[in-house]
């Protein structure tokens, strides 16, 4: 069974940094494409950031290209999602995501690709 469990969340003020841990066991990250979603109050959940299973692609959503960093450390078996110059509207809960059923090589942007989630880490970012 695979599990994921967030970390790193929390409170921030504008223009801060936060890092995201997602820990994995169960699977190595090395062999899953691994994604970032968040989810605001009232809104849907969306695709922030994600890489392929070979890391030969990596993808941003456009709010947050130039500001998110996504990373693996396959030692740690762990996913980080570096967040820079925060802002009020990245408030939200982020989750973490591992797919490995679907062979395709590139990053995977839809929920229903992703085979595995964890609970979530809220980010809260104060004006």
């Amino acid at each position: 069974q695979v599990q994921l469990v967030e970390s790193g969340g929390g409170l921030v003020q504008a223009g801060g940094s936060l890092r995201l841990s997602c820990a994995a066991s169960g699977r190595t990250v090395s062999s899953c494409a691994m994604g970032w979603f968040r989810q605001a109050p009232g809104k849907e959940r969306e695709f922030v950031a994600g890489f392929s299973r070979s890391l030969a692609s990596t993808y941003y959503a456009d709010s947050v290209k130039g500001r998110f960093g996504i990373s693996r450390d396959n030692a740690k078996n762990t996913v980080y999602l570096q967040m820079d110059s925060l802002k009020p509207e990245d408030t939200a809960v982020y989750y973490c995501a591992a797919a490995w059923r679907l062979t395709t090589l590139g990053v995977l942007r839809r929920e229903y690709e992703y085979d595995a989630w964890g609970q979530g880490t809220q980010v809260t970012v104060s004006s």
